[in-house]
């Protein structure tokens, strides 16, 4: 029992610091639950990441397999609503909030210095997992062409994601 409410408090710590997205906590969330708590290895990390690019859905739902592999189904329950909840509730509220300040000559301006915010966070969240990911040359090399593929065209990621990882296979 005590490690849910670990993993509760945890995880709504982590919703509400969601400012940018999901990928705006990868780097705590992989902090916590590697190097903090310890829970999982770099490599569990990096493989629910995977899966959770992969996964139809939004890609935030690798938490839910955090949950699942600490916990069982009651860990999965409890990340989900632990990392969906708070965010939703808040975002609920701001929300209605920030309609009523339709008018409002500040609006524009806030909305202007929290798109670098989000920027920031995101790439801190790329990097993080860039850090975890490319431990070798061919994983460098396939990181760059899908880079290039990605600035190039808009192709799925879930689609680059399963043929890194059939190319990585393929070189090693």
């Amino acid at each position: 029992m005590t490690r849910l409410i670990h993993l509760f408090l945890v995880f709504s710590l982590l919703s509400v610091m969601a400012v940018g997205g999901g990928t705006a906590v990868l780097p705590e969330m992989q902090h916590m639950t590697v190097h903090t708590f310890h829970w999982l290895t770099d490599d569990q990390f990096r493989n629910i990441y995977s899966i959770g690019q992969v996964a139809p859905g939004p890609n935030m739902l690798m938490v839910l397999l955090i949950g699942y592999k600490l916990a069982g189904w009651a860990g999965m329950v409890v990340v989900g609503i632990g990392f969906f909840l708070p965010d939703c509730i808040i975002t609920l509220f701001v929300n209605r909030w920030w309609v009523h300040l339709g008018g409002w000559p500040w609006r524009i301006s806030i909305q202007r210095g929290l798109a670098p915010v989000a920027i920031g966070l995101m790439t801190s969240g790329t990097y993080a997992i860039a850090r975890l990911s490319v431990v070798d040359v061919q994983t460098l090399g396939i990181a760059l062409v899908v880079f290039g593929i990605l600035l190039w065209r808009h192709v799925n990621p879930g689609v680059l994601v399963l043929v890194g990882g059939a190319a990585y296979l393929l070189l090693r």
